[in-house]
Parts: structure tokens; C-alpha cells; sequence
């Protein structure tokens, strides 16, 4: 069994001058939630190699067991290093499809077309496709086989109007999540902000934000419990 967890490539804050990526505990947490399942991982973004992480998720405030297991774990960070370029993937080789968040993705993985052919594929196939966070912004571009999005009419979630704005970033992103996943027909729910919260709707899962980061990948794995049976012995 294995999971393909695409990062972002994208590293600049707007016009801010500041630095972003991917959220650390949103590829930390599911990274083990899978690892310790048994499950094997293939690491991809856009450009290939180390993505860059945003450098705010490694402040005191962020740590988590998570984080501070993945910071004691050379193997794991020798895989984040070596990140395939996404064109280079073969879906075939994966049975689900796994996004973390940071603000990142919502520069480069809205718009990737490997990306959105993955997500495409993967559900058509009715294999799994998780996001957490901002990286419900990859499934924006995404169509189902009459030309639809592939949010209208799911339930979906992801990082809230009102999380954007307690951290000061809402003129900065290029668009609010929550705004353009209504604006696509996607049924929008939320939680408290924060607070974990996962909506899954048939093949697609996705998580509001950092606190939902390992509830998403285990809701990903009883997913795929239920297909295929013992992870592990696949």
C-alpha cells in the first residue's frame, strides 16, 4: 500500500518579502499517521526536491510531538529532501492522493496542471484524495468527467475566512479559500476555528486546518481500511 503526499514549491508570501510553503505539522502529522499504519510514501511537488517550509510552523508556538519526532528523524527529512518532480509520478503505483496545507499551495498547486490531472485521475477512479488546510486550493481546478468541478455539490472544508483573518493575511493570498470553494458549488462547512474538523464526502476528505492535519490522514486510512483491508500487509 502506498500514499503519494504532494507538497508545495511555492516560498513567497505575496508581496510581503516574507517566506512560506508547506505547514509543518500538516505533513509531520499525517507523514506518522501513515508510517506508523504501515504504509508506504512517495513524496512529490511541483519542482521536485526540498519544498520550503514555512518558517513560522517551526516556531515554539507550532511545536507538536509531531514536529519534534520529524526533527529527530533523519530518514524522513532524507525523504522530504527528495521530493519527485510531480510530472515524474505514476499514479498507478499509489492508492490515495494526499495534500498538506501552508499558504503555499494556494500559489502553485490552484494552478499545477500535473497536480489537477492527479486529483482528476484519482477520483475518477474513486481512490482517495485527502487535503488539509489551504491545500483544498489543488482541488479548484480539478473537473469531474462531465466538466464540473470536482467540489460542486460535495462537502468540503478547509482554512476558514475567519482564520485568515485572525492571521492578518487576508488582503495577502491571492483569494480566500472558503470564498472560491462556495463560489465552485462546493457545500462549505466549518468548525470552530482551530478547532480539528473533517468533512468527508465519498472519495474526497478534507480537513479545515493545522488541528485537523491528523484527523484528515486517519480518516484517509479508514478509507482505505474499508477498500482494502490490512494496510500493512499490501
Amino acid at each position: 500500500m502506498r500514499i503519494l503526499m504532494v507538497l508545495t514549491s511555492h516560498d513567497r508570501l505575496g508581496d510581503t518579502g516574507e517566506q512560506t510553503g508547506f505547514w509543518l505539522e500538516e505533513f509531520a502529522a499525517p507523514y506518522y499517521a501513515f508510517k506508523d499504519a504501515g504504509v508506504e510514501l512517495t513524496l512529490a511537488s511541483p519542482k521536485g526536491g526540498r519544498p520550503p517550509r514555512d518558517p513560522k510552523s517551526t516556531q515554539d508556538d507550532f511545536v507538536t510531538d509531531a514536529t519534534r519526532r520529524f526533527d529527530a528523524d533523519p530518514a524522513a527529512q532524507a525523504a522530504l529532501d527528495a521530493t519527485l518532480p510531480l510530472e515524474e509520478v505514476d499514479m498507478d503505483d499509489h492508492a490515495a492522493l494526499f495534500f498538506p496545507g501552508g499558504h503555499g499551495p494556494l500559489w502553485d498547486l490552484a494552478e499545477d496542471s500535473a497536480s489537477v490531472e492527479l486529483i482528476q485521475d484519482f477520483l475518477a477512479m474513486d481512490r482517495p484524495v485527502a487535503a488539509v488546510c489551504h491545500a483544498p486550493a489543488a482541488l479548484l481546478m480539478a473537473k469531474n468527467r462531465e466538466g464540473s468541478p470536482i467540489v460542486a455539490d460535495r462537502r468540503v472544508t478547509g482554512f476558514s475566512n475567519t482564520e485568515e483573518e485572525a492571521v492578518g493575511l487576508t488582503e495577502v493570498v491571492p483569494f480566500l479559500l472558503e470564498d472560491r470553494l462556495r463560489e465552485l458549488g462546493g457545500l462549505y462547512e466549518k468548525g470552530d476555528d482551530w478547532q480539528s474538523y473533517v468533512v468527508e464526502d465519498g472519495p474526497l476528505i478534507t480537513g479545515q486546518n493545522p488541528a485537523s492535519s491528523e484527523a484528515t490522514a486517519k480518516r484517509l486510512l479508514d478509507r482505505l481500511r474499508a477498500v482494502q483491508g490490512d494496510l500493512a500487509s499490501r
